[in-house]
């Protein structure tokens, strides 16, 4: 196995960082998949059970400037790597006025990403920074479990408001309660609402626009036009992984959408033009 990239392009060098930061404030671990083409962070909890799952995709052209890799073999060309996305992103972090990054899968005490940056210098002397990111090489007969999601049977789809107005509200939401409800219609309408035995508190959004998933606005088995376009469908969540969801607006999405399964999951999904990042969450009684 063997994989090396390098980025000069300081503005692809800012979005990979805002883009390993998001990840690392979902989850802890996470699997980071490497192909010919794209990079993956996978993270595949069991929704059914009450644990969260994370799909990022990114295209490596549109962030390196060099990128070579061979996988396990011809057959199975992919290097599946377990990495703490936190050691990663402050890394990262630390180069980011550097000329040149370098990142390249090494064995030293144990397997390594090292991350190689050439700084900016006044003399003639250059000056090269180096960190060791520990990881996990993933054996193939693992690789099964992080392969991409499907897309729910959602009831309503539709898109979120700016995320940082979202966030703002969420946040503020967190101090009356853990559990957030967060509903919706084919209306283009969606809710945010709390209630407790003390206290009921609900944001109102309209005009928000539904997505239009298939030829006829609809999903196999989800939304379709037969639904009352009026009627709500909602999930109860963790409003805790709500707002880590929300810290997504450092990479400043074009488009932000969310896909409610009626009382049993909550799929969330960034768009980018150079990179997709689903989530979900189950929602709980």
């Amino acid at each position: 196995m063997k994989f090396r990239g390098k980025i000069i392009d300081i503005a692809c060098l800012n979005h990979f960082t805002r883009v390993v930061t998001t990840i690392s404030k979902l989850t802890k671990m996470c699997v980071l998949r490497l192909t010919p083409d794209n990079l993956f962070f996978v993270l595949s909890g069991k929704v059914a059970n009450g644990g969260v799952s994370m799909w990022c995709e990114l295209s490596q052209a549109n962030f390196f400037d060099e990128y070579q890799m061979e996988g396990v073999s011809s057959e199975d060309n992919e290097i599946c790597l377990e990495v703490t996305p936190e050691n990663l992103s402050r890394a990262l972090k630390t180069v980011q006025n550097a000329k040149a990054v370098k990142v390249k899968l090494t064995k030293k005490h144990c397997p390594c990403l090292t991350i190689a940056a050439e700084l900016p210098t006044l003399s003639s002397v250059s000056r090269v920074v180096t960190h060791d990111v520990p990881v996990d090489v993933i054996p193939r007969r693992l690789w099964h479990e992080f392969k991409e999601p499907s897309m729910p049977d959602f009831d309503v789809s539709i898109y979120l408001p700016p995320l940082k107005t979202m966030k703002n509200i969420v946040d503020r939401m967190k101090n009356l309660s853990n559990f957030l409800v967060i509903e919706a219609n084919l209306n283009g309408e969606m809710n945010l609402k709390i209630e407790t035995d003390l206290v009921s508190v609900t944001t109102h959004f309209r005009d928000l626009g539904n997505p239009p998933w298939g030829d006829d606005a609809s999903q196999d088995g989800g939304p379709s036009q037969s639904r009352d376009p009026e009627s709500m469908v909602e999930a109860r969540v963790d409003i805790r992984r709500l707002q880590q969801f929300l810290m997504g607006q450092q990479v400043n999405p074009s488009k932000a959408m969310c896909n409610i399964v009626h009382q049993s999951v909550l799929h969330l999904i960034l768009l980018h033009e150079d990179m997709s990042l689903q989530y979900f969450i189950p929602a709980v009684a």
